[in-house]
């Protein structure tokens, strides 16, 4: 097999690790708060928290990367989840629990921007097909841990539920050590503390492509969180299911996620980026608004057009790294993830306050609603794009 190729699988791999991790916490959120008597919203801020630290991560992990290599970065961030998960599990108050989630969030938010500028170096033929695979470890990740944890978390407790973040995170951390070479810095003669400059972020931020790819990626961003974090939730207030039925339901919702990923990806590479978000994010307001209003089998039938929706990352963070130079991917990729993700990353919180304050409905209407304007916005780009 060629080395690129595994490469690919390794990175994919490990961003399933870190993802895993997270997503473990969603199918036993009931049992956390009932543990520490803290309401839905307060569990959410936590989670919020987590996201938001590993929106932060994503600027620091590039410029990180310059410095040291990319490798020792992917690694770093696949060890510190291992630890980070370990400890979360034995968490004895909530307090402690949401300092370790931001710890987990800032471990796991180390991969992501640099492995896609590494991944981004050895597949500039064809990136929108390679970043949809890679992306695709954070579907896989949650085919398996929702229902994994929801099964361990029933007979169990959500303590050792949690524990599969570590037990995942090892043995990848083993894999990705052994397998890929050391990668030299790219920029080791650059001062991190220049990096930091508010001058040349101004400047990324002040071209037109970066801000519109951002205003794209915050409400795909924002969505994603609220998903990940509160779906299960969801189907078990709003629709009354039992907790093993959403675990499946959140399952498929990944299978479909992970499926779409690529397919999506190598889409955009061919028919243009914003065409393919334009209906990634169409179809996220037809699959809220039917799982907001609708009951029954039409529940099942949107699950996979909120998948398709939520694979949004594939044309959009393609669409970023088509506007930047290949010596400033790490550290500019990372800038942008960090400031869309952490704006994103207020979805946990938004969505678990309105469903204590006003319900399910008006928390996933809210989605519909966002989903809805994003779609207008890409499709706005894309003719904007034919007729240029």
């Amino acid at each position: 097999m060629q080395y690129r190729y595994v490469a690919l699988a390794l990175c994919t791999l490990a961003f399933a690790a870190t993802m895993a991790a997270r997503l473990v916490i969603s199918p036993v959120v009931p049992d956390i708060t009932a543990d520490f008597s803290v309401s839905t919203g307060a569990l959410g801020l936590a989670l919020s928290g987590m996201w938001a630290a590993y929106a932060l991560s994503q600027f620091p992990s590039g410029v990180l990367a310059d410095r040291i290599g990319e490798r020792r970065v992917i690694l770093a961030a696949v060890g510190l989840t291992a630890v980070s998960s370990l400890l979360l599990a034995v968490a004895p108050s909530y307090p402690v629990f949401a300092a370790t989630a931001l710890v987990l969030g800032a471990g796991a938010g180390l991969h992501y921007s640099v492995a896609t500028s590494f991944l981004a170096r050895h597949f500039e033929g064809g990136v929108g097909r390679a970043i949809g695979i890679h992306v695709s470890g954070g579907p896989l990740a949650g085919l398996l841990a929702p229902v994994a944890a929801a099964a361990v978390g029933s007979r169990y407790g959500w303590r050792p539920a949690l524990l599969l973040g570590a037990g995942v995170a090892v043995p990848v951390f083993a894999l990705f050590w052994l397998r890929i070479e050391p990668t030299p810095p790219a920029r080791p003669g650059v001062s991190m503390r220049s990096r930091f400059e508010l001058g040349p972020l101004a400047e990324l931020f002040g071209r037109p492509a970066i801000r519109r790819s951002t205003a794209l990626a915050v409400g795909g961003a924002f969505c994603w969180q609220a998903t990940a974090s509160f779906l299960p939730a969801f189907l078990i207030g709003h629709h009354g299911h039992s907790p093993a039925t959403a675990g499946g339901l959140f399952s498929v919702y990944f299978v479909v996620h992970g499926a779409s990923q690529p397919l999506l990806g190598g889409l955009s590479d061919r028919i243009g980026r914003d065409v393919v978000a334009a209906v990634a994010f169409g179809a996220g307001a037809v699959g809220y608004g039917v799982l907001v209003a609708g009951s029954g089998a039409a529940v099942v039938a949107a699950i996979p057009l909120v998948g398709v929706a939520m694979s949004w990352g594939a044309p959009v963070q393609s669409r970023f790294i088509d506007s930047l130079a290949s010596g400033e991917r790490a550290a500019g990729f990372g800038l942008v993830r960090t400031v869309y993700m952490l704006v994103g990353a207020l979805g946990s919180v938004v969505v678990g306050a309105l469903s204590d304050v006003a319900g399910w409905a008006v928390a996933f209407g809210a989605l519909v609603a966002l989903s809805g304007a994003e779609c207008l916005l890409a499709a706005a780009l894309a003719v904007r794009g034919r007729w240029a």
